[in-house]
């Protein structure tokens, strides 16, 4: 070989190992996040991306995130466990696809609560900051809390009006909780994650679902049901983004800052301000499509609904207080703070 040649070669080695270097350099940290929500749901672009898009620039590119949606790394049941087992390193998910492991949490998911997913978001994220449910998460790390809007009934056969008009339908339903207040409104529940209802309401397997507006759009549920009872303050469901913790720990201290400053009340926020909005197109993707919407009066406080409704929050407390857990004190605080956070 020439020197000429050999030169070549030279510069052109020099720069692969540079290009090696760089990349090498460009994360310190490969965080491998995964959730249940589809890659085109406004929770992934609104949420998620944000979020990491954020981390990786406060971090000067030195932590990498890799979004795994649609459930691809685990189960939704088993997500949480897949972060505290390390199989992978973050997630967002419903802390009662976790039977029994967050009561305390759960109580957000009772009748009357959750007025707006912005609302519901600081009440949830004021329990953990206030140290009054954060016990549940010792095992994980958990970055912040937040929850959807109030969460309706959507059927695929007939309009549902009055509690009796449920008799004998199967209905998804999302938690234990909400089951149980299903049994007692006379329908049949049936457990399963949301990612699984549209097959399931499409084989005729259940007769409607109880999701938020949110979730009719993100899991294209309006194609398949017809028919919305809107029941203000039925439920809602509280999600959480939690971190596996030894990850959080091996962080260098700049990098932990990086997190910590993308967790919390602010982050929570958005994630309320995501789901209000998205609750407000997927109703009018109902509207649009000339599906009828009923409105139960005075929501959850209607005569026909209330006895039930409240029934059901009772159980849920005398049950929890029979553990030796503080359910009543955490619910009060719950109605407290409900009160007192924003709407929006």
């Amino acid at each position: 070989m020439n020197l000429k040649k050999l030169g070549a070669a030279i510069a052109a080695s020099t720069v692969m190992l540079m290009g090696t270097a760089t990349s090498t350099q460009a994360a310190d940290v490969t965080l491998r996040f995964g959730h249940i929500w589809p890659s085109v749901a406004g929770t992934q672009k609104n949420i998620f991306q944000p979020w990491a898009d954020e981390v990786e620039k406060a971090s000067g590119g030195r932590i990498k995130v890799e979004i795994y949606p649609s459930s691809t790394l685990a189960k939704p049941p088993a997500q949480y466990d897949a972060v505290k087992n390390h199989i992978m390193d973050m997630t967002a998910t419903v802390q009662g696809y976790s039977a029994n492991r967050f009561p305390l949490t759960q109580v957000i998911e009772l009748p009357g609560v959750v007025k707006t997913a912005v609302q519901g978001s600081c009440v949830v994220q004021s329990l953990f900051d206030e140290g009054l449910i954060a016990d549940e998460y010792s095992d994980t790390h958990p970055l912040f809390l937040f929850t959807h809007g109030q969460g309706h009934l959507h059927s695929t056969d007939k309009l549902v009006k009055t509690p009796a008009d449920l008799e004998g339908m199967r209905i998804r339903r999302p938690t234990i909780v909400v089951g149980d207040m299903l049994t007692r409104l006379g329908a049949q529940p049936v457990g399963m994650p949301a990612p699984e209802t549209y097959q399931s309401a499409q084989r005729g397997v259940i007769n409607g679902v109880m999701f938020p507006w949110e979730g009719q759009l993100s899991f294209r549920l309006n194609e398949l049901t017809p028919y919305h009872t809107e029941v203000g303050g039925l439920y809602s469901l509280a999600f959480v983004v939690t971190m596996n913790k030894d990850v959080y720990n091996s962080l260098p201290g700049d990098l932990k800052q990086v997190i910590d400053d993308a967790s919390g009340k602010a982050w929570a926020k958005i994630a309320g301000v995501n789901f209000d909005n998205s609750d407000t197109v997927g109703r009018q993707q109902a509207l649009d499509a000339g599906q009828e919407i009923y409105t139960v009066e005075g929501g959850a406080n209607n005569p026909a609904w209330k006895p039930v409704l409240d029934e059901t929050t009772e159980a849920v407390l005398n049950e929890l207080e029979g553990k030796g857990l503080p359910a009543r004190k955490v619910y009060a605080r719950a109605l407290e703070l409900s009160d007192s956070c924003p709407l929006e």
